[in-house]
């Protein structure tokens, strides 16, 4: 996947109401294959409706989003190095990020 358009900024009031939800947030451990070191971070599903349409692709999965949406406008809170790569599209709520292993 490629980066589309980038979501507009959010609201003080927005990110607030999202930051609200931060503790549900769900990091899996840690996994990897020869090349990447994986994991998936699940939002509650009842944020999928306060958080604006435009950071969600047409599919209604999330857009690819740059480290700074993710950590300033969504609040995901991870060490340096992670990627969002792609989306579970049965489950829209669930980001996939990766990191090179070396």
């Amino acid at each position: 996947m490629s980066y589309q358009q980038r979501p507009r900024e959010l609201t003080p009031q927005e990110r607030e109401k999202i930051f609200s939800f931060r503790d549900k947030y769900y990091y899996s451990p840690r996994y990897s294959d020869d090349q990447y070191e994986y994991r998936h971070v699940a939002l509650p599903r009842e944020l999928l409706k306060i958080i604006p349409s435009d950071y969600f692709a047409e599919n209604g999965t999330f857009k690819i989003l740059a480290e700074d949406e993710w950590r300033s406008q969504l609040g995901i809170t991870q060490s340096l190095g992670w990627a969002h790569y792609d989306c579970h599209a049965p489950e829209p709520h669930i980001l996939l990020f990766r990191r090179s292993k070396h």
